[in-house]
């Protein structure tokens, strides 16, 4: 999937071939604002004003627009992998909140190699 960004905020970019148009809507947050082009070179421009729209009407509405990754999210994992790495983490002398942050930074930092890892082929 294709990403825009602007002002800490992330959209999609989408192809309508119904409708002929291209689509988004901005991703990670609650709120739905979506926005559209006629051709994707203005799907940016769209995306970047819908953005200022959604945080003048919070502002107009006394709201506090919503910010996508506070830093906290919930996790599900099989207990014995909880369990180990609550062991590794004590044994270690770390949170278990740090074994994770360490486990998510070596995942995007290889991300690019283990994702051709599944298109090799064997001769």
């Amino acid at each position: 999937m294709n990403l825009l960004q602007y002002k800490n905020y992330e959209g999609s970019a989408e192809l309508d071939m119904i409708r002929r148009v291209c689509q988004g809507r901005v991703l990670f947050i609650d709120d739905l604002v979506t926005y559209e082009a006629n051709v994707p070179d203005l799907l940016q421009q769209e995306f970047e004003a819908a953005v200022d729209d959604y945080l003048e009407t919070c502002a107009q509405l006394g709201k506090e627009p919503q910010r996508p990754f506070k830093g906290l999210f919930n996790v599900r994992v099989p207990p014995a992998l909880h369990r180990a790495a609550a062991v590794r983490a004590t044994c270690d002398a770390v949170a278990l909140n740090e074994v994770v942050v360490r486990a998510l930074s070596a995942y995007l930092n290889i991300r690019s190699e283990a994702s051709h890892l599944g298109a090799t082929t064997q001769a």
